[in-house]
């Protein structure tokens, strides 16, 4: 136990330092097994753990989800979902920031990327923003916040990583979703609205779009409702599996996209090239991970800390209260990638010793990292759109996020006190 300790605390120093997070992971993890059992133990264990991951079935959604938002994000779709959303509410106080809004929202559903979701809008709506004298920080602040709808909205590829950590379905990780991520954008619209309201000057009106534009406008929703409508309609019907949808929703975005005449042999080989090189670097940290969680059971720390949270008779609501505190804090100082890799494994066999669902605590788990990803000091989306966006102040960014960070923490008390809310969907499909 003490050697699993020890290397928990290594893992977590290497990832707070920024050390890339595949290699300390799995340095980290075969040192941890070598010394706790034996080195032959631990390189025997290296190999095998990633060939059984690149082998995995469940695996192969991985590149098939980030080459759909990869065809949606570089072809341009991304800006008719923008145009579309801003004709129909544009001209109300905020309606850029509404708009911008559903847009991430819509994006979110297809691309499943918080950091993508985030530097795709920041170039479609910021300008149009700036350019109707909206404040840098409600711009940025929306911006950012509804990036992080990114990794709610399924597809997400955090939920594919927590499906293969934990070993739970990840058709169900998706339909979970749904409703908190919808939640999710309703409080951040009635931010916006607040916003607007109570200091015009930072939300000025925009321009009335005639309803025949409108209507046009409107063909640029098309292809995000036929890719989510197909995926979630799929899953949700029990029609084939997350893999399986993964890839039709890949070959469907080509054909879209090719439709639309955005579509070349160039564009097609920077989009398969972008995608292979996402997809190894998050294969690298999954094979990590996997690893890591070898340690934290051969090691035997995964089960002194449950016998000790046992002995320290905390249970129930009070238990997920404190975990969701262990989220909240570290994820002010790192990725959160880092934070699902390392506490998932180290967590989960204590929720399911409570006799928790851990489709619910998967919804609980990501959404405190959305909170992660816009709260100082690292803030991962705010310096994602700091690189986007090299003129506006960090600080403005940060006090922009404030109301959304208020309502996320509100709607994860809600989450955490109804678990209903997110797991009714797939209780009834």
């Amino acid at each position: 136990m003490i050697v699993g300790s020890l290397s928990m605390a290594a893992a977590i120093l290497l990832a707070f330092f920024r050390v890339p997070l595949a290699l300390a992971l799995l340095a980290v993890s075969a040192a941890g097994i070598g010394f706790a059992i034996n080195w032959n133990v631990a390189f025997q264990l290296l190999p095998l753990t990633i060939s059984e991951a690149v082998l995995s079935y469940d695996l192969a959604v991985v590149p098939m989800f980030i080459l759909m938002g990869n065809v949606i994000s570089k072809t341009g779709i991304a800006h008719d979902l923008f145009r579309a959303a801003y004709a129909f509410v544009g001209n109300v106080r905020g309606g850029l920031a509404l708009s911008t809004m559903t847009a991430c929202a819509g994006f979110s559903a297809v691309c499943g990327s918080s950091y993508a979701t985030a530097a795709t809008m920041a170039k479609v709506a910021y300008p149009s923003m700036k350019k109707y004298n909206y404040s840098d920080e409600l711009a940025a602040g929306t911006i950012a916040a509804g990036g992080t709808l990114g990794i709610l909205i399924p597809p997400s590829i955090i939920m594919v990583v927590y499906g293969i950590l934990t070993q739970t379905n990840i058709g169900d990780m998706f339909i979970a979703g749904v409703v908190p991520g919808v939640m999710g954008l309703a409080m951040y619209m009635l931010v916006i609205r607040l916003v607007a309201a109570l200091n015009p000057d930072h939300a000025p009106k925009g321009e009335k779009t005639p309803w025949p534009e409108k209507m046009k406008a409107l063909s640029g929703v098309w292809p995000f409702l036929l890719l989510f409508g197909l995926i979630i309609g799929g899953l949700y019907g029990k029609l084939f599996t997350p893999t399986e949808a993964a890839g039709m929703g890949a070959g469907l975005a080509i054909v879209i996209a090719t439709l639309h005449g955005r579509m070349s042999w160039a564009m097609l080989r920077a989009v398969v090239v972008d995608t292979a090189y996402t997809s190894v670097s998050l294969y690298t940290v999954l094979f990590g991970a996997l690893m890591l969680s070898k340690l934290l059971t051969l090691s035997g720390l995964a089960a002194g800390v449950l016998a000790l949270v046992q002995s320290t008779g905390l249970e129930g609501i009070a238990l997920i209260l404190v975990i969701m505190l262990v989220f909240l804090v570290f994820g002010c100082v790192m990725d959160s990638m880092a934070i699902i890799l390392i506490f998932v494994p180290l967590f989960a066999p204590i929720v399911v010793a409570q006799g928790f669902d851990l489709v619910w605590f998967g919804i609980l788990v990501i959404v405190a990292t959305e909170i992660a990803l816009i709260t100082p000091p690292v803030g991962m989306n705010v310096f994602v759109l700091k690189a986007v966006l090299p003129g506006v102040p960090v600080v403005r960014i940060f006090k922009g996020l404030v109301p959304f960070v208020a309502v996320d923490v509100v709607r994860l008390g809600i989450l955490i006190a109804f678990p209903a809310v997110a797991l009714w969907l797939g209780s009834t499909g």
